[in-house]
């Protein structure tokens, strides 16, 4: 689980857009930038070069 305070001051890097908690896949996704940030021990990795693309059903859905 991350810190809803936290969830709403963090933005996605490359786009600046808000990101969407995915608890399931524990990351922060931005469909603006279609990317996913992974959350390692709690901790959000908000670097590109580790993020992973969105496939296109979850930039649609």
């Amino acid at each position: 689980m991350i810190d809803k305070k936290l969830l709403s001051i963090l933005v996605c890097p490359v786009s600046k857009a808000p990101l969407d908690y995915d608890e399931e896949n524990q990351e922060l996704v931005c469909k603006a930038s279609g990317l996913a940030y992974p959350i390692r021990d709690g901790i959000p990795v908000m670097l590109e070069v580790e993020a992973r693309q969105l496939t296109t059903e979850e930039k649609l859905g």
